[in-house]
C-alpha cells in the first residue's frame, strides 16, 4: 500500500509540473486540457494534481509509520 501511494504521488507531481510548465497546445493528446492552438496554462489542474500528489504522500507516509 506504502509504495502504490507514492509510486501515485510521484505520478501526479510530475502531472502537475506538466500542467504549470507545458501551454495546452503542447500537452499530450491524453491530457485533459488539451486545445490546440491555446497559449494557456492549466493553472487549476496543476494545482489538482499537486494537491492529489501531496495527499497521497501523507497517506503513504501514514500507512508506513505502522
Amino acid at each position: 500500500m506504502r509504495a502504490a501511494a507514492v509510486i501515485l504521488a510521484l505520478i501526479f507531481a510530475v502531472v502537475a509540473v506538466v500542467y504549470l510548465v507545458v501551454p495546452a497546445d503542447s500537452l499530450p493528446g491524453f491530457f485533459p486540457g488539451h486545445d490546440a492552438g491555446s497559449s494557456a496554462i492549466h493553472v487549476k489542474h496543476g494545482i489538482a494534481s499537486g494537491v492529489a500528489a501531496l495527499v497521497l504522500f501523507a497517506i503513504g507516509w501514514w500507512v508506513g509509520r505502522r
